[in-house]
């Protein structure tokens, strides 16, 4: 293979390696505004329940007001308990820091991508082994946002959201 042939094969894998992690690391900050939702749902709603189910003017009226207040004090007590079980506080910080490494990789290798060939070939290839043991590294830990986070970012990345001027790779 020539140096032009490594080059221009490096190039291509820059560039596709940036795309995948586009689509991951908009993915992961998806799930990561999900994750922030369902945390304020968990600690509001226990609360609005607990004040509702504790409230004098709903106390005492018996039939249908008395099953919904009892219901009310149930969810207010349950809702915590099962925020708890799911462990979601636990992937707030892995999907933070995994987002932002992929945004990292991803600006990288379309750096390498545009830059790359500038350098000696060997530089390159030195430069895209670095960035591919950092890529390696973060994809061992096998962190997966939910299927609907990568449908959300599929159609933010094709409507355009996270194009800036000629993404192309043209030197």
């Amino acid at each position: 293979m020539t140096n032009q042939e490594l080059s221009d094969a490096l190039r291509a894998q820059c560039a596709e390696q940036s795309e995948r992690c586009q689509y991951t690391s908009t993915s992961l900050f998806i799930w990561l505004r999900w994750l922030r939702k369902i945390r304020v749902a968990f600690v509001v709603i226990p609360i609005v329940f607990g004040g509702v189910a504790g409230w004098d003017l709903l106390k005492g009226q018996g039939g249908l007001l008395s099953v919904f207040t009892a219901s009310m004090a149930l969810l207010a007590g349950v809702i915590p308990a099962v925020y708890s079980a799911l462990k979601l506080d636990e992937h707030l910080p892995t999907a933070s820091r995994l987002a932002g490494e992929y945004k990292n990789l991803e600006i990288l290798f379309r750096d390498l991508q545009k830059t790359g060939p500038c350098l000696p070939v060997e530089d390159f290839d030195t430069e895209y082994r670095n960035a591919r043991g950092r890529l390696e590294k973060v994809n061992a830990e096998a962190y997966t946002a939910p299927e609907f986070c990568f449908r959300a970012a599929k159609k933010k990345i094709d409507a355009g959201h996270y194009s800036f001027g000629d993404q192309s790779g043209t030197t």
